[in-house]
């Protein structure tokens, strides 16, 4: 990475940033299937055509869970807008991406893979530092509102506690039987009432009307709770 030309990109804790991203090393390599299936239902929650995990390393940035995107990506650092959401605690949102590009990364990325949203929020080590990123993109313009900024974050803890998870079963950790089963049961289970919200909201050919505003945030009321279930369980499981 050229620190010269983006040394924005380079937080003043990076050297304790890069010691706490060495225990996930271990997913340093794309196509782990737990996260594939994450962003999978990360992109379907959102409405949104791509949809990754990332680990911002010293030079590139690794997607470990990609939605939309091809198999196996890794990037220059300075040519990815996570490399910019690991620098906030809150989530970081650029709009329209053609008209407001981000500045502390290369913009020709962004162009050619003909971006209009970006919204991503860090993921952080139990201590607090930064690894990587959440994030949604769109090829058009959006705004994501209070509600979805909320889910997002919800999101992204749920994607730490992966992070932990996998790391750990890595380095020798069993998995309890019966968590696949019991979060995958859940993610079915809010899917379909997902799918059914979403099929009702579709009925009705107002977008602005008092019906298809109660069931987008009955919608994202059911992701929420979709999220906070599989945190509690992931939690349940590494903290004991």
């Amino acid at each position: 990475m050229n620190t010269n030309q983006y040394p924005g990109l380079i937080p003043s804790y990076e050297h304790e940033r890069l010691a706490a991203l060495q225990p996930y090393q271990v997913l340093g390599t794309p196509g782990q299937e737990v996260f594939n299936d994450f962003v999978s239902i990360v992109a379907k929650l959102f409405d949104m055509p791509i949809a990754l995990v990332s680990l911002v390393r010293a030079d590139d940035v690794v997607f470990i869970g990609n939605e939309g995107l091809p198999e196996a990506l890794v990037v220059d650092r300075q040519d990815s807008m996570c490399s910019v959401a690991i620098l906030s605690d809150e989530l970081t949102e650029f709009r329209d991406v053609v008209v407001q590009p981000c500045d502390l990364v290369n913009p020709y990325v962004a162009q050619e893979m003909n971006l209009g949203f970006y919204a991503g929020q860090a993921l952080r080590s139990p201590e607090g530092l930064s690894l990587g990123s959440l994030c949604i993109m769109d090829h058009r313009p959006r705004q994501l509102t209070p509600l979805e900024g909320h889910l997002l974050k919800d999101l992204a803890r749920v994607a730490q506690e992966l992070l932990r998870l996998q790391a750990a079963q890595a380095n020798g950790f069993t998995v309890p039987e019966g968590l696949r089963s019991r979060v995958d049961a859940t993610v079915q289970q809010s899917l379909t009432r997902l799918s059914t919200l979403a099929a009702l909201r579709r009925l009705d050919p107002a977008p602005e009307s008092e019906d298809t505003r109660r069931y987008h945030e009955s919608r994202l009321d059911e992701a929420r709770y979709l999220a906070q279930v599989m945190h509690r369980e992931l939690l349940a499981v590494l903290d004991k």
